[in-house]
């Protein structure tokens, strides 16, 4: 069988990127590259550039060309560079390129001159897309651009499918979700984002570390689905013929170290709830958590705060900013280097609707005005509630209700929600009525909730069998077969927890405030998908 020439008319764009291929190997070389020592980043590569060498080289050229065999002076620095093609412009015997790695973009020049053979007939044959690696010294063009001047040339990897055009880059969204592979290199944003969040991780580490927690791992196979109120997935086990949740939360399994005598732990941790896709929410996110014995709500405050400014602060010097860690989320300007404001949910309360929490006729009244379609359906409906959820279905409204008070530039912590409605957390010395809990919002989003942990083997059984009495089991029926009672946890806390505060802190949120991106799909590398 005849291989066709990279010249034959009538290839489709892939057929030719495969003749090409083939003409390659036809050199003696191999399109998919071998292992390579020595390569620099192309970012490093050019701070190699040295004005005075060069000028040198080109004075020394202009005598040489004046008095023939006068020597060549060149010490110029040599680079060996790799890179993605992703513009080259063949002007007969000299090539352009210009190839893209993860620090940014490099040219590079192939003369025929001053090429090997081998190497210039393969950067006639290079595709954008491919990823080459060329050698040669480091000079500047006549428009001042930084160029490795090419004495060879070599293959790395064959792209065989048509990149994206270079300016608009890849712009179809979903196709960036699927295809994040492509997305990562014909949009550079996109893997600043990315290696953002992975600076920002591995700071939120350090910080920890140095205020002496301990980083550990607990189960994503759990046997019960427990730690926070969500629909779980569920998967089998064929070895022990079980049926095992992916975690919804690791708080049971922390709080189970508190009891072992671990003092400060935490873990970044992949979580799974089987519930909605949008702006905000994933399948599967990022958190998270930490648990301090003999702390409080207010420990917990103090550490998030700590952290968030110290990461965005990160943020703010690699960018190059200077004083304040100001950055933008969209349209706002967030100072993350004061004080986050503290407002307690019944201050909220008042200033959305004009009159306190505990005014529960009011706030009836005020409930069905707002649902008159509620009042229609079953005139009772509102007079039935429960004054707990009736005020909370007030304050969660999202135009009007208390979270609709906050200014999304200002972080803030909601506190001191009312305990009926925060079953989990230990009620107040003060006032029983009022949990230990805060909410941190930024940027019109809930980052991070804060507790003060209930530690009382007793109550803490309680509030788990009231929850299993909330459930329906005939509206219901698959909750009540996964919601049942964790009677190790149970066991852990008649050993003996300590009091302790415990957060958790959506790192996938962080992030989105961070790099300034609307929306959660931007800052996970691979988002679920709807099968194509």
């Amino acid at each position: 069988m005849t291989t066709p020439s990279p010249s034959s008319p009538g290839l489709s764009l892939e057929a030719q990127r495969r003749a090409n291929r083939e003409a390659v190997r036809a050199l003696g070389l191999e399109p998919y590259g071998h292992s390579t020592r020595d390569l620099l980043l192309l970012a490093d590569a050019r701070a190699r550039y040295s004005p005075e060498a060069d000028a040198e080289h080109q004075a020394s050229t202009q005598a040489a060309k004046a008095a023939p065999g006068t020597p060549v002076v060149d010490r110029r620095p040599v680079v060996q560079v790799a890179g993605r093609v992703m513009l080259s412009r063949d002007n007969g015997k000299l090539i352009w390129m210009t190839l893209r790695d993860s620090t940014g973009d490099l040219q590079v020049a192939l003369s025929q001159r001053d090429c090997d053979a081998t190497s210039f007939q393969f950067a006639k044959l290079t595709d954008l897309g491919d990823v080459v690696i060329v050698r040669g010294p480091l000079m500047k063009t006549k428009t001042g651009e930084v160029t490795v001047w090419a004495s060879s040339a070599s293959p790395a990897s064959k792209c065989l499918v048509t990149p994206p055009e270079k300016h608009a880059g890849l712009a179809d969204v979903e196709l960036r979700y699927r295809q994040r592979y492509m997305d990562l290199w014909a949009n550079p944003e996109t893997l600043g984002v990315f290696r953002l969040r992975s600076a920002l991780v591995a700071r939120m580490r350090a910080f920890l570390h140095g205020r002496g927690y301990s980083e550990v791992e607990t189960p994503m196979l759990q046997s019960l689905a427990g730690g926070a109120a969500a629909r779980p997935f569920i998967t089998k086990m064929n070895a022990l013929d079980i049926n095992l949740f992916l975690r919804i939360a690791p708080e049971l399994y922390l709080k189970r170290l508190l009891v072992g005598g671990m003092p400060r732990v935490f873990e970044i941790n992949r979580n799974f709830r089987n519930e909605g896709l949008d702006k905000q929410h994933n399948p599967e996110f990022t958190m998270l958590e930490a648990y301090e014995a003999f702390g409080d709500m207010t420990t917990v405050m103090e550490l998030t705060e700590s952290l968030i400014r110290d990461a965005a602060r990160m943020v703010h010097e690699m960018t190059g900013g200077t004083g304040d860690a100001v950055l933008p989320f969209g349209d706002l300007s967030i100072n993350y280097s004061r004080p986050f404001v503290r407002v307690s949910y019944a201050e909220l309360f008042e200033r959305a609707y004009g009159f306190p929490m505990t005014d529960t006729a009011k706030a009836r009244q005020e409930l069905a005005r707002r649902h008159p379609g509620l009042v229609r359906e079953n005139p009772r409906a509102i007079e039935q509630m429960d004054d707990a959820l009736l005020i909370n279905e007030l304050f969660e409204d999202k135009q009007h209700g208390g979270e609709a008070q906050l200014d999304p530039a200002v972080p803030t912590f909601i506190t001191h929600y009312p305990s009926a409605i925060s079953p989990l957390v230990r009620p107040s010395r003060d006032n029983p009525a009022i949990a230990d809990r805060a909410d941190l919002f930024i940027g019109g989003m809930e980052i991070a909730p804060h507790y003060t942990e209930l530690n009382d083997p007793d109550v803490q059984e309680q509030k788990f069998r009231q929850q299993l009495v909330g459930i329906d089991a005939d509206k219901n029926a698959e909750e009540a077969t996964y919601r049942t009672m964790d009677h190790d946890f149970l066991r852990a806390l008649q050993v003996g927890m300590p009091p302790a505060g415990g957060m958790g802190l959506g790192v996938d949120r962080l992030t989105m405030l961070l790099a300034n991106q609307r929306t959660i799909r931007d800052v996970v590398l691979f988002p679920l998908m709807r099968p194509e």
